[in-house]
């Protein structure tokens, strides 16, 4: 590969001039994960090390390229790993995420041997939950099992966390993957048959869940071929120990998400809502997750708004790639913008019951410059996670675009002339309440760290989180 060539595009870093590195968490194909620790805020950290020598296909590097993407992309999702940044320096390309001190789930099934039917529905209800927001942002992880699920700490009930994103994709309606990957034991019929979808996921945790249950895998073998045979003929053991005395309604589950034919196969929502998932969970269903951003972006303040819409337009190709599938998702006709029907549509594909008037209401507050469509630029400042806006650069950027003087002070001038939109100014009474809202030191004007208080108003522990960077 050389030494010259770079796999990110970016230039090149000495890690330990950021991190002390600590000893090694586990090993992959590619590379190593190390635990870490950030020299400046001493933050725990885990590093993941990707060799270039064996990154020696073009496939390999993209598949780097897309973890990264993908890890941005579902930055603040809850049960996912998140991901700090990525580096690069002469040997090897580090992920710098944040650490599970729990180990992997895999031991924990190890250590015993099989959950109770209440456990194992949890821990089943919080994978499913987390898929469902992964398939809900258009990525499939396409390599899901125990070893792929961290613990955050070592406690019983220990919050579960999704990782190793190297073999997930972006996904697209209608159009089926043929790559056979993933794990033998988990892998889905209709993979070993080159033609699949999201639906493959589902299955993976249907393996998962059998294996709390009783302790083994449904489809074992000693040879791959055989395992891969099994999967696609042998049927499901529920007849020696422990299922006999496992309830029905479980062995229904296990049946329903284990069912080969993925067009019969129980969807996530399916198994959420049976009675044996249920327990002690919310009886609602997941909102869709486009809808539920834009509708958070409706409520945010004019200025919060616009802020988000300069820090869309200098996001990186890699922290927008999710978000830009999703787009061209929703954007049927291919015309570089979304129309009403377009978003109406998309959203119902999701599940998403909203009426015509709430999205005409949420249509005309995300719209910025009110041409009646959506671009890709406005899409991004309302469905993108907050933690993806809220680095420091990001906010002083965007401070910096908003204080025309250069005073290093928001005035009610500069206000004015940023939230002017198509449909008129806001009046002077609005813009005085807009600053009462942010100016905590009641000067008349916002500042920087007021600016930034109010871009992470609803991040807990970054609230109080002051900028190390000054404008």
């Amino acid at each position: 590969m050389g030494s010259v060539k770079t796999v990110l595009g970016k230039g090149l870093v000495e890690l330990s001039s950021m991190y002390q590195i600590g000893e090694v968490l586990g090993r992959g194909q590619f590379g190593t994960a190390k635990r870490a620790r950030n020299i400046k805020t001493q933050d725990p950290l885990c590093i993941k090390s990707i060799a270039k020598r064996k990154l020696v296909r073009k496939e390999d590097i993209d598949d780097v390229k897309r973890e990264i993407q993908i890890m941005h992309h579902l930055a603040g999702v809850k049960h996912v790993v998140h991901l700090h940044g990525a580096h690069e320096d002469k040997h090897h390309v580090h992920l710098v995420m944040e650490v599970a001190e729990g180990g992997e789930l895999f031991d924990r099934i190890v250590s015993r041997v099989y959950y109770s039917e209440k456990d194992a529905a949890g821990i089943c209800r919080s994978m499913l939950e987390t898929l469902q927001h992964c398939h809900g942002l258009g990525v499939m992880h396409r390599d899901l099992k125990p070893e792929n699920f961290l613990l955050r700490d070592k406690s019983d009930n220990a919050e579960l966390m999704l990782t190793d994103f190297g073999l997930s994709v972006f996904v697209k309606p209608g159009i089926p993957f043929k790559d056979i990957v993933g794990s033998a034991y988990y892998v889905a019929p209709e993979v070993l048959r080159k033609n699949y979808g999201m639906e493959a996921d589902v299955w993976s945790i249907g393996i998962i869940l059998y294996i709390l249950l009783s302790g083994v895998p449904p489809f074992w073998a000693e040879q791959e071929p055989q395992i891969f045979d099994a999967i696609l003929k042998a049927d499901l053991d529920f007849s020696t120990k422990p299922w006999p005395a496992v309830s029905q309604q479980a062995k229904e589950v296990v049946a329903g998400m284990l069912t080969r034919d993925p067009r019969q196969r129980w969807t996530i929502q399916q198994v959420l809502d049976h009675p044996w998932m249920k327990g002690n969970a919310k009886d609602t269903p997941l909102d869709s997750v486009v809808l539920k951003r834009l509708t958070h972006f409706s409520k945010m303040n004019k200025l919060k708004r616009r802020a988000l819409q300069i820090i869309a337009g200098t996001m990186t190709p890699d922290e927008i790639a999710g978000l830009k599938n999703m787009f061209e998702a929703i954007d049927r006709d291919r015309s570089g913008s979304i129309t009403f029907n377009e978003l109406k549509e998309g959203l119902a594909k999701q599940g998403c019951k909203a009426s015509e008037e709430q999205l005409h209401d949420l249509m005309g507050e995300v719209d910025a410059d009110g041409n009646g469509t959506l671009n890709l630029e406005e899409f991004i400042a309302a469905t993108m996670h907050i933690y993806n806006a809220v680095n420091d650069e990001k906010i002083v950027s965007a401070f910096r675009a908003l204080d025309k003087d250069g005073s290093g002070f928001l005035t009610l001038d500069e206000l004015e002339e940023a939230l002017k939109t198509s449909s008129g100014d806001m009046n002077a009474q609005e813009l005085k309440k807009l600053v009462e809202e942010i100016d905590r030191n009641r000067d008349g004007k916002i500042d920087y760290e007021e600016f930034a208080s109010m871009m992470r108003d609803e991040l807990p522990g970054l609230k109080q989180l002051r900028s190390r960077v000054h404008v």
